[in-house]
């Protein structure tokens, strides 16, 4: 073979390993990832600083302005959308419910000094709030709750035709909500308990009236639901008032059988 041939397959051998070399690298890099940074559109909304329980006065620091998209604010959420600060105009504003942390403020939530008090906000429209006295023995050893369901009992005593004590028992409500116990409207973690000598209950008009009737012609008792058939029946009024009677049980009183009415 003559010389040339030899110093041209050389060449081309150190070509073949070079081009080799660099198709390996070029499979072995990892490919470029590229970053766009894309701006979103966002607006400040006022939200919950700390958490806010029912009936709770706010302040300032109860409040701070957290970055929104946009497109998911809500109309009732509060904008910071400049000049005078939204947030001044809510100081000292009570909690109509409870506000979690981090959570939108929303006007709707939140009664201004001299737009009534916080039971009236938190009434529902139509209804009332009338209380009732109660202790251990009438409200389930005052184990009663704010926002627990309850039955309303009235307890009568009368005097029978032979001069015996007759106690007379009848369900005058049924499924109605506790607003408070006492001047307590929420309870807070960790208590078993709201020690009060009144329970406030949620009534129509109507029942209100004869609940106000209720007490004068006898003793009040509350009976708690369970949770699972708070939704089971709608609040309910009893007739009893109006001379009608339920089933009938016997009670024994110094060891003389008297009857009893109610409704089971």
């Amino acid at each position: 073979m003559r010389q040339g041939q030899i110093i041209a397959l050389g060449v081309a051998g150190v070509f073949g390993i070079a081009a080799a070399i660099g198709l390996y690298s070029t499979m072995k890099k990892e490919p470029e990832v590229k970053i766009v940074a894309q701006q979103l559109n966002t607006t400040d909304v006022l939200v919950a600083k700390t958490e806010i329980s029912l009936g709770q006065i706010v302040n300032k620091e109860n409040f701070r302005w957290q970055q929104w998209p946009a497109g998911a604010v809500a109309g009732a959420y509060i904008q910071n959308r400049g000049g005078k600060d939204p947030m001044l105009a809510l100081i000292g504003s009570v909690a109509r419910a409870p506000i979690l942390k981090d959570e939108p403020i929303t006007t709707n939530k939140l009664v201004k000094p001299g737009d009534g008090g916080v039971l009236a906000a938190i009434l529902p429209a139509g209804m009332r709030a009338i209380s009732t006295k109660i202790s251990d023995k009438t409200a389930v050893g005052l184990l009663v709750l704010p926002n627990d369901h309850v039955d309303v009992i009235l307890i009568q005593r009368k005097r029978g035709p032979n001069n015996n004590d007759i106690f007379l028992s009848d369900t005058l409500f049924r499924n109605v909500r506790v607003l408070a116990i006492g001047q307590v409207l929420e309870v807070k973690e960790g208590k078993k308990g709201a020690e009060g000598q009144t329970a406030t209950l949620e009534l129509t008009p109507r029942q209100a009236e004869l609940l106000a009737l209720g007490n004068s012609m006898g003793e009040i008792s509350l009976a708690l639901r369970s949770v699972a058939d708070m939704s089971m029946s709608a609040p309910g009024v009893n007739n009893v008032l109006t001379g009608q009677r339920g089933s009938s049980i016997r009670i024994l009183r110094y060891g003389v059988k008297s009857r009893a009415y109610g409704v089971n």
